[in-house]
């Protein structure tokens, strides 16, 4: 292997916890909920792996096999071949907790302790949407994955996906072809790539984006690996949209667990004939936010619960605000979160009053400001 060798966790600067926290996490038979049950009880990693048998085994799903396996923790995970992994493949180790990791992750109960990352996350990327759907996709499906992809990353949103083929992959290239910011979300190791023949487009995400994952870089991905990578593809964004998924489709987990999150659940309808689509046309039927369009996208997020600061310098506390021309954002920059005269906006803009009053109305009707008694408005 190509690249410096290294021996110790101190010729990547990483501090004992984050390599304890690598050690833990990447142990056989612990699963998300197991991890958080030991991290919950003991405080830290280094904790965990101190505990004795007895201490041990009064954490709920910990039994004998697991005890031994977490005592002689050094002997399944050789931190040392990671790390030089990590160090000859430009691929950062992200703790939670700590800079770098990505905030929306900490809504999971079951937040992964260490991420592997190839590319850059920015704060940016928590204007997200996911786009997933099925690996089997018409061409109708693939083509709308596309469109509204390429139609996210120009209006400056980060597109997650899990690198699948089918409506992943339309995605993830709708997003590149825009110039814009794409995540993939894997379900195995940054250095198994699945499938095979998407090697070439996980490099050019992480050269605009990032592929990231939970696992080791050397993990093969298995089933039960797909459905646990989807909830973070729910927690990183702030609506999964789906797009053609069969009745029993990995997609509409990701819908499920975006739901409970408190995320929105779009959906694309589809022919009321394919097969492809039912699981989609049953979202919208039991609930789930009927989308057409990028700007029907955007105006069901509404108000974020943090703003974010895009590249050009401006917070963006709505989604819809994103397709604002420079009037109408001139506009609302010059509102406040609480009552604001309208003549103290019209000052601020320098813009003649008329075109004020009618920049307001079109503000209202996107659900960006409210009117108040009088002569006052608030920004949402």
């Amino acid at each position: 292997m190509d690249g410096p060798d290294i021996t110790s966790a101190e010729h990547r600067g990483l501090d004992d916890e984050t390599v304890s926290t690598l050690r833990l996490s990447m142990l056989p038979g612990i699963g998300p909920r197991t991890l958080t049950a030991l991290l919950d009880t003991f405080g830290s990693p280094r904790r965990v792996l101190a505990a004795d048998n007895s201490q041990l085994a009064a954490v709920p799903g910990v039994g004998p096999k697991l005890i031994h396996t977490i005592r002689t923790a050094a002997d399944y995970v050789d931190t040392d071949s990671i790390l030089q992994w990590c160090q000859s493949h430009d691929c950062d180790l992200l703790r939670k907790g700590r800079g770098g990791y990505p905030r929306p992750l900490e809504d999971l109960s079951d937040a992964p302790p260490i991420l592997f990352a190839r590319g850059t996350l920015t704060r940016t990327d928590e204007l997200a949407v996911a786009i997933v759907g099925t690996r089997h996709a018409t061409a109708y499906g693939t083509r709308q994955a596309d469109r509204i992809a390429y139609g996210l990353a120009k209006a400056g949103v980060t597109v997650v996906s899990g690198l699948a083929r089918g409506i992943d992959a339309a995605a993830h290239e709708g997003a590149l072809s825009a110039g814009g910011r794409t995540i993939a979300v894997l379900g195995g190791g940054l250095g198994q790539i699945y499938p095979p023949e998407h090697v070439g487009l996980a490099d050019a995400i992480a050269a605009d984006g990032a592929v990231i994952s939970e696992y080791a870089p050397y993990a093969k991905p298995r089933g039960g690996m797909f459905p646990q990578r989807n909830r973070i593809i729910a927690a990183l964004a702030l609506a999964t949209l789906v797009i053609e998924a069969p009745d029993r489709s990995g997609s509409l987990i990701t819908a499920r667990q975006a739901g409970e999150l408190g995320r929105d659940v779009l959906a694309l309808p589809g022919p009321v004939t394919s097969r492809a689509s039912r699981g989609t046309n049953q979202l919208i039927r039991d609930g789930a936010t009927l989308v057409q369009t990028v700007d029907d996208i955007l105006e069901s997020l509404g108000p974020m619960a943090r703003s974010v600061s895009t590249d050009d310098g401006h917070e963006v506390r709505n989604p819809a605000e994103l397709k604002l021309n420079d009037v109408e954002r001139t506009v609302l920059e010059s509102i406040d979160a609480s009552s604001t005269l309208i003549d103290q906006v019209i000052a601020r803009c320098g813009l003649p009053a008329h075109q004020v009053m009618a920049t307001i109305s079109v503000l209202e009707i996107r659900h960006l400001i409210r009117r108040q008694s009088g002569h006052y408005v608030c920004r949402i």
